[in-house]
């Protein structure tokens, strides 16, 4: 687990029936609704029982939000992510892997998009938000790629 401020949960509050508001060590105070992942995933559907959820809490090391020790958790960096995403920002995790997608280095990628390699390493470590002018970047690299293989 990655012990950095934007990753390291700082505080939670539950919002029944099934949504937290985390407040990271960076400051950040994310709402996230979790029952579309309770639904969607068998290992998780337990979120789904309200007295369970209600005992969430945050882990020694604020890595993890904790129901269930060893059986039952979720990583802050995941968390964090999906919040992101559910406030219509753009996690980390889609620049990942849009570059999975492309077979990118960080170098082919930063090159692609018209960053510095090392802003590009701020964005896919979630240190930095990613601007949506970023996200089009890739978007627009894509479609100039599928143009010129048509």
């Amino acid at each position: 687990m990655i012990h950095d401020p934007h990753h390291t949960i700082a505080a939670l509050a539950v919002r029944p029936p099934c949504a937290l508001t985390l407040t990271f060590a960076d400051g950040a105070t994310l709402p996230i609704d979790l029952s579309s992942v309770a639904n969607a995933y068998p290992a998780l559907a337990a979120l789904r029982n309200p007295t369970l959820f209600a005992t969430a809490r945050v882990d020694a090391l604020g890595g993890y939000v904790v129901w269930i020790d060893d059986d039952l958790e979720l990583a802050a960096d995941n968390l964090r992510n999906m919040a992101i995403e559910q406030a219509g920002g753009i996690g980390n995790e889609r620049l990942v892997n849009w570059m999975h997608k492309h077979d990118l280095t960080q170098e082919r990628a930063a090159e692609a998009i018209g960053v510095s390699r090392r802003m590009l390493n701020y964005y896919l470590s979630g240190a930095k938000a990613i601007p949506k002018t970023v996200w089009l970047a890739c978007l627009g690299w894509e479609t100039v790629g599928d143009l010129a293989h048509s």
